[in-house]
């Protein structure tokens, strides 16, 4: 494995473990959903180059949009739950309660 895929790797996984563990405001989870993102954004960039295959390129592009319209929901459903519950606490945010 190269130094490379390691670091795609390494914070590809950082990025799910902080969203694991610190669930605290929802800025922060967003946040780490768009550094996993971000992360196989750019491995799948890379790896048509490395493999020599054209029919994967556009790929990053598709992988692109999708990323561009979970951050655009995310961050409806951020001001959302701020206007309504005065905060951004995911434990204050129930299902059950709405």
């Amino acid at each position: 494995m190269s130094l490379l895929h390691l670091s795609f790797y390494s914070a590809f996984t950082l990025s799910s473990l902080g969203l694991a563990f610190h669930r605290t405001h929802l800025v922060s989870a967003l946040l780490c959903l768009e550094s996993m993102m971000l992360s196989m954004y750019m491995a799948l960039s890379i790896w048509p180059i490395e493999n020599q295959a054209a029919s994967f390129t556009m790929m990053p592009v598709l992988m692109l949009t999708f990323s561009a319209c979970e951050a655009g929901t995310g961050l409806a459903m951020l001001v959302a739950s701020t206007r309504t519950h005065g905060s951004d606490h995911l434990h204050n945010l129930n299902l059950l309660q709405c």
